[in-house]
């Protein structure tokens, strides 16, 4: 089996020492490359090749959110998942719609921080259902009016399967839950979550449920159904 390439970014010396204990004992994964900046990022990224990015949020000269920003708007861009410290932070959101694929709290139990690598690299968000609605509900609490009418914009360009299917995805199920709820196949729903992220031009199913909840999709409580 491939290793999973990882390369740590975090200002904090201590930090970046026990996350590399801590994945040093996983032998499916590999850690490449450490940085202390975001602005070290991009070059470490054209040299090891990593397929995920454990990514500080605060950072001295180049932030967290920053880099992932610059890191997801490139080609065959690695997963990125941030770190930080209060799971309502406003810094959390905006890492998620700059195109991470998660976070983590920086007190989760080792095997988690693990796990979470091993399920982005996989191409599963790290955020369980209950985390997502939180978030999402914060965001839609702030989101100002024009954010929905934008939201809605383009939305309205998705058929309506796939606007079940991003309802679904925005409330948290799994592609195995959402086939069971629409009556179609896992196949199918993977069909569905890659057509919404090409038309929509979205990194990954994050950020389709975060413009479902900016949108107002899930207030409208329309639950799937077969066509």
């Amino acid at each position: 089996m491939t290793a999973i390439r990882l390369l740590l970014v975090d200002d904090d010396p201590l930090v970046r020492a026990g996350l590399s204990l801590m994945m040093g004992g996983a032998r499916d994964i590999e850690i490449v490359g450490e940085a202390a900046d975001g602005g070290e990022v991009e070059a470490l990224v054209d040299r090891t090749r990593p397929d995920v990015v454990l990514m500080d949020i605060r950072m001295p000269s180049v932030d967290g959110l920053t880099a992932t920003r610059r890191l997801r708007a490139r080609e065959d861009a690695p997963q990125v998942v941030v770190l930080t410290t209060f799971h309502a932070d406003e810094q959390v959101l905006r890492a998620l719609r700059a195109g991470a694929a998660g976070f983590v709290l920086k007190d989760t139990p080792p095997a988690q921080i693990v796990d979470a690598v091993r399920r982005v690299a996989a191409g599963e968000p790290v955020l369980s259902p209950t985390v997502t609605r939180q978030l999402m509900a914060h965001a839609a609490g702030t989101a100002a009016d024009d954010r929905r009418a934008r939201a809605r914009a383009r939305v309205a360009v998705l058929g309506e399967r796939e606007r079940e299917v991003t309802l679904a995805v925005g409330r948290g199920l799994s592609n195995a839950e959402i086939a069971a709820a629409l009556f179609m196949s896992v196949a199918t729903v993977k069909t569905h979550v890659s057509r919404v992220l090409a038309k929509l031009d979205l990194n990954n199913r994050v950020q389709i449920a975060l413009l479902a909840y900016d949108a107002g999709l899930l207030d409208e409580d329309r639950p799937g159904r077969d066509a």
